[in-house]
Order: structure tokens, then C-alpha cells, then sequence
């Protein structure tokens, strides 16, 4: 929309700016259209668009050929865009961003995020929607200037801080453009950014412990000036040796230090655990035939590269809400690595019962023995890698400990989540955790459904 048309348009539906709700609509129609090339969309892609006001961009995403999904909080606006845009393709959803699951968003195949933030409230909306785990694979941002730089800043400038390094360490962000304030109605009082963000594989980055990092990191920028060995003395009882080890400055300060860096700094104090793949391989499985009776037992890679049946345990762990736990597997494990999967899963071994292996596993992987109730029993086929499978299920009201061994993170997810996740995007799973989901499912068919 032209500036002419945007004024008379909101006389028209008795709408005035509201500055808290961040209400300045983008006028520019060559910077919409840059705005939109930037996210790289086409007719595969689902759109999810946060404060569209009066479709600026709506219109042009819809042009790309994609679904859009826009979230506007004023249900003036929200009404307009209904009246303006019915269109099989859009979803207008009158709520605030804020309260949206995004984790409805795993039952489409490919999401995009394209947000004019509010100013107000840019942090909360950005620790949001960049949490992981998420179904988004690219977000672009139109934010105040201030806070675009500093999530794209680099190290040893005034920008870079715990937020940069908080948003870096999962995504790749890049500070696409400045826009003057003149191509908003209201004019805000600052100018503004476009960002792009991109997710971070993570095997980009050494394994570390994420909460000893960001911890870290927090210390270290809460007071900018002072020097690091000041401010983590109580974690770092030989500073001058951490030095060495990280290759940096002993006076050196926060801000001048890069995420890998940081990321060597906290593996100095604590270092990553790694799994013994000597004791891996030596693993011995029980071969069994057809009917799942044991023929012989052979070590764990015989096993695998023959393609031999074997036995394994998969188990799903509750929560008192009645959210499942799902893990996504180590960056190590042989197959099917960073894979999401059961709450806790592996290989009945030696002379091991499934039921043994079932609390074995559960102990390995989450710390916590608690009681399980048998679901079914999967034969061995392609989709279960050879495996003969025991389906358990287990409820925890507690918090538990994942083994970074074994597991690179998790979350707990409503069924109705999987269920979208697993039908729209089956590649993110290991093949036999869909297997043990279908078998779960059909004897507990309650509360189907997801985003549609």
C-alpha cells in the first residue's frame, strides 16, 4: 500500500496507530518486495507472519505461491485482512504472538518465519520463536537497528554481548539492511533492520555443556569492562592455564572473545563427556531367527553390517500434562545420528530380558528408574533396522538427567505434535521410532490431530 492509501484505509476501519503495539505500517512498496525476496520463498513453503498489520507483505508472500499463517493481535486489522485477503492459502489467527505454540508449526514441511517485531517486545517474541527445538528453517526479522546489530555483531565491538552469543549459538544471523524510519506510517522514533537467521548444524561447534556456557557468558558480560579472570575467579582456579589453552589474552575481557572461544573456555572447566566407542564395538547382541529365538551371539558392527535380526527396547517416557519425551540422538551414535526418537531406546545385549535391557536403558540414558508397563511388540523388519522391539511406557513427575553421551538434547511434546511432526517431516526421525509411534498410536487413537 501507498502511504495515501494506508492513511485512508485506516480512517476507513476507525483504526489509529498504537505505539505499544508496535502499529507502524510499511508504506514502501519496493522495500516490501525486497523485504520478501530476502525469505527466498516459493509454493513449497509454509509462512508463519507475525504482525502483518495491513498485508504489506501478506499480499506478496501470497504472490510466491505460499501458505501464510498471520498472527495479528489487533482484531481490527485482524477483521480487515480477513475482508481484504480471502484466500484459500491464508490462516488469520487473532492472538497475540506470545501465546502461539510454534510447535504446532513441526506438521508443516517447510515453515518461514517473516515478523515486523514490536519494539516493546522484539526480546521476548526472538527467545521464542528461537527456541530449540523448531520447526523453522528461516526467519527473517525487521527490528529496531539496535538490536539487529547486536545480534549479528562479532566480537570486540559494543554490540556483542550475551544476546549475540545466546542467538549464535544455534543459528547463523546476518544483518541484511538498514530501513530509515521515513518508509513506516506512524514514522518511529529509531530507524530499523532486516535480519536473516538461519539454523546451525550443530556439529558446527565442539560438544559442550550448554548451561555451564551460557552461564558463563551471563558472568562475563555483567560487568563489560572488567576482566574475565575477575569475573569467573570462583569457577577458574588457574586462569593463566586457560589462557594458554584457549589461545587468549590473560586480561582479556567478555567481548573479545568469539563463540568458539567461549565454547573452549567452558570445556576447560568442564569437559565434555565422550562415549567409549571401544566398548561400543565390543558390544555382543544375540542374533535370533524369525521367531525371535537366539541363534548365537556376535559383536555390535557384525550385527549392523550384516543386517542381522536382533533385539532392542524402545521406551516412552510421560509427564504429568501427558507430553511425551523425545530425544534427539547423539551426534556420535552410528546410526542415525541427531535423529529424534523414543524417550530412551537401545539393544538387548548378552543374556540381557527385554524387560532387564527396558531399566537399563532408562537408567543409561535419563537417569531414572521407574515403573514401565509393556505396550506391544514390534517384529523385526526394514523399517525397525532388523530389530525385534518391546514397546514400554513410563510416567515421571520430576525433572531427570540426559546422558550427553547418548542424547544431544530433548523435549517433552503433546501426542497431537507428534502426530503432525511424524506425517509432515518423517526424514527428522529414526525409522524405528515412527514404527514404535504407529504402534503406540493405535491402541491409544484419543486426541489426533494437529495444525491443519
Amino acid at each position: 500500500m501507498k502511504l495515501s492509501e494506508i492513511r485512508a484505509t485506516l480512517r476507513e476501519i476507525h483504526v489509529s496507530p498504537v505505539k505499544t503495539l508496535g502499529q507502524n505500517f510499511l508504506h514502501d512498496q519496493n522495500v516490501a518486495r525486497w523485504i520478501v525476496d530476502q525469505a527466498q520463498i516459493t509454493s513449497d513453503d509454509y509462512v508463519l507472519e507475525i504482525g502483518p498489520g495491513l498485508g504489506a507483505l501478506t499480499k506478496l508472500i501470497l504472490d510466491k505461491g505460499a501458505g501464510v499463517l498471520a498472527i495479528e493481535k489487533d482484531a481490527r486489522l485482524a477483521n480487515f485482512l480477513r475482508d481484504r485477503f480471502a484466500h484459500q492459502r491464508l490462516e488469520i489467527l487473532n492472538i497475540d504472538a506470545l501465546k502461539f505454540d510454534a510447535r504446532l508449526l513441526f506438521a508443516r514441511q517447510r515453515v518461514k518465519l517473516v515478523g515486523n517485531l514490536p519494539y516493546n517486545i522484539s526480546s521476548a517474541l526472538l527467545l521464542k520463536f528461537l527456541a530449540h527445538p523448531s520447526p523453522i528453517a528461516l526467519w527473517l526479522f525487521t527490528l529496531q537497528k539496535e538490536m539487529a546489530a547486536r545480534l549479528s555483531a562479532q566480537p570486540s565491538t559494543d554490540d556483542y554481548g550475551a544476546l549475540t552469543l545466546r542467538t549464535q549459538l544455534r543459528h547463523h544471523v546476518k544483518y541484511l539492511r538498514t530501513l530509515s524510519a521515513t518508509v513506516f506510517y506512524p514514522r518511529p522514533e529509531v530507524d530499523s533492520a532486516v535480519v536473516r537467521v538461519l539454523p546451525r548444524d550443530p556439529r558446527e561447534l565442539p560438544a559442550h555443556d550448554k548451561g555451564l556456557l551460557l552461564e558463563l557468558i551471563r558472568l562475563g558480560f555483567s560487568q563489560r569492562r572488567k576482566q574475565l579472570r575477575k569475573l569467573l575467579r570462583e569457577r577458574v582456579q588457574d586462569w593463566d592455564s586457560l589462557a594458554r589453552h584457549v589461545n587468549i589474552d590473560p586480561k582479556t575481557r567478555a567481548e573479545e572473545l568469539s563463540l568458539f572461544q567461549w565454547i573452549a573456555l567452558a570445556n576447560f572447566i568442564a569437559p565434555p563427556p565422550y562415549p567409549d566407542m571401544t566398548l561400543t564395538n565390543n558390544e555382543r547382541f544375540p542374533v535370533v531367527d524369525k521367531n525371535d529365538r537366539i541363534l548365537r551371539h556376535i559383536s555390535r558392527p557384525e550385527v549392523h553390517a550384516n543386517n542381522l535380526r536382533h533385539r532392542a527396547v524402545h521406551i516412552l517416557i510421560f509427564n504429568p500434562a501427558g507430553e511425551v519425551y523425545l530425544q534427539q540422538r547423539s551426534r556420535w551414535k552410528d546410526r542415525h545420528p541427531l535423529k529424534w526418537d523414543s524417550s530412551a531406546a537401545g539393544h538387548v545385549a548378552g543374556t540381557e530380558s527385554y524387560d532387564e535391557t527396558a531399566g537399563r536403558e532408562l537408567k543409561e540414558e535419563l537417569g531414572i528408574g521407574v515403573s514401565l508397563t509393556k505396550i506391544s511388540k514390534l517384529p523385526a523388519s526394514e523399517r525397525t533396522d532388523q530389530e525385534f522391539v518391546w514397546l514400554y511406557r513410563g510416567e515421571v513427575a520430576g525433572d531427570f538427567s540426559p546422558n550427553r553421551t547418548e542424547i544431544e538434547t530433548g523435549a517433552f511434546f503433546p501426542e497431537t505434535i507428534i502426530d503432525g511432526w511424524v506425517a509432515a517431516r518423517p526424514e527428522d526421525f529414526a525409522p524405528g521410532f515412527i514404527e514404535c509411534w504407529k504402534v503406540y498410536r493405535q491402541k491409544n487413537p484419543r486426541n489426533r490431530g494437529a495444525l491443519t
